[in-house]
């Protein structure tokens, strides 16, 4: 008979393992020697202790689920409890139900954790389905439709929640893509058929002015294609791979009208300038003609100076009315010179004046003979007051025969 703390073998070879109840039979062994049984069920024993660690180690340290560790747990304990091995297995039996704790203890862990992910899983979800209904909303078609793709990214990246849950949230936030989707292809088509329009008024206009581009009405046709460029303005954006052809044909058409109208309207301003510098030449001439001595040859003079004034033609603009006035200047005066020969010269007036003079003069030669007759009669008041008369009467005959004189005497 063997013994050791743990077990014995009795003379039948039945093994023996020594539990808090009691002793347990483990086997039966009838190969080789006692010390050889105890050997083989002690290394059994090892072997359970080694798997438990093993077991114990991967709750600790890997994602084992509680319901594989649990089936773990109980295949060992099973084992355990069938006492086929020597050793303490009441502290196997230990190890396994604070094991069965930690896995219970690391369940709840797991449990709260889940809830708190599916928590946030639901928040983020709620989160994208109001920023993709805001979004549906939205016309900035290129970033919203961005913006879009990347929350169902997002939303694939989340964890699924319960079953309604994802479903309804799902909907929602399928449902305002589909909406964003349909309102970008009724604005794009939309917009396609005004772009079209757009096409056809350019098309319009581009035939207009290249019907005009070799128009010689050189004012009528630049304010015609002032106003085609109004009209293209107005008629919005063609689509892309028929603008930029439209606007070059458009462009070319003003290009051609408005190089001929340069090359003529450079032509004329040589043309204006030298007819500025004969008109300059003709007024020095007329400028000549004043103060006016002799009108009747200074009006033939200036007549002359006059006809070939009009046979110039057209002066630039801006120099027209500098030129212009020094001519108007010099026939203002011969105007002047005129005016003041007819009042020297008219039979009426010389009449009148000479009348109003011959008048004065009788008047004056009166009271000159009462002064004289006063005087001679000591009445000197009264010829002082004659006298005071007599000056009246004398500054009014002076005037008129200085009026006089201006009719030749």
């Amino acid at each position: 008979m063997s013994s050791d703390p743990w077990g014995r073998v009795d003379e039948t070879g039945t093994v023996y393992v020594r539990t808090a109840e009691g002793e347990k039979v483990v086997g039966s062994w009838q190969a080789g020697t006692p010390e050889e049984a105890l050997a083989y069920f002690e290394r059994k024993y090892e072997g359970l202790v080694v798997e438990i660690g093993l077991l114990e180690k991967r709750v600790k340290t890997t994602d084992l689920s509680a319901k594989d560790a649990t089936v773990a747990i109980e295949h060992i304990r099973q084992q355990v409890d069938e006492h086929h091995a020597v050793g303490d297995l009441a502290a196997l039996t230990a190890r396994l139900d604070k094991l069965v704790e930690t896995v219970e203890s690391r369940r709840e862990e797991r449990k709260v954790q889940k809830a708190r992910q599916t928590d946030e899983a639901r928040a983020a979800k709620e989160s994208l389905v109001k920023e993709a209904e805001e979004l549906a909303q939205s016309e900035q078609w290129r970033s919203a439709g961005e913006r879009l793709r990347a929350l169902v990214d997002t939303w694939k990246g989340l964890p699924r929640l319960d079953r309604k849950s994802d479903d309804e949230l799902w909907h929602r936030f399928s449902h305002a893509r589909s909406a964003f989707s349909k309102r970008r292809k009724a604005h794009f088509a939309a917009l396609d058929a005004q772009r079209e329009e757009a096409r056809k008024a350019k098309e319009r206009l581009v035939a207009e002015a290249e019907s005009l581009s070799n128009s010689t009405d050189w004012g009528g046709t630049a304010a015609r294609y002032r106003e085609l460029m109004t009209e293209w303005k107005a008629a919005g954006r063609a689509q892309r791979e028929h603008e930029d052809d439209l606007w070059n044909r458009f462009r070319g058409a003003q290009d051609v009208f408005f190089a001929a109208r340069g090359e003529v309207f450079a032509e004329r301003d040589a043309e204006q300038t030298e007819n500025l510098k004969l008109k300059e030449e003709l007024a020095v001439e007329a400028e000549k003609l004043v103060p006016v001595t002799d009108l009747k040859a200074a009006r033939a003079a200036f007549r002359s100076v006059n006809e070939r004034w009009e046979a110039i033609g057209h002066v630039p603009r801006d120099a027209r009315p500098k030129v212009e006035g020094r001519m108007q200047a010099v026939e203002r005066a011969l105007q002047e010179s005129e005016e003041s020969e007819w009042r020297r010269t008219n039979p009426e007036a010389r009449a009148r004046a000479a009348g109003l003079t011959g008048q004065l003069q009788d008047a004056v030669d009166k009271l000159q003979k009462q002064i004289d007759t006063a005087r001679a009669a000591g009445n000197d008041t009264k010829a002082d007051k004659l006298a005071r008369e007599l000056e009246g009467r004398q500054a009014l005959l002076d005037q008129a025969l200085k009026g006089l004189e201006e009719f030749g005497g």
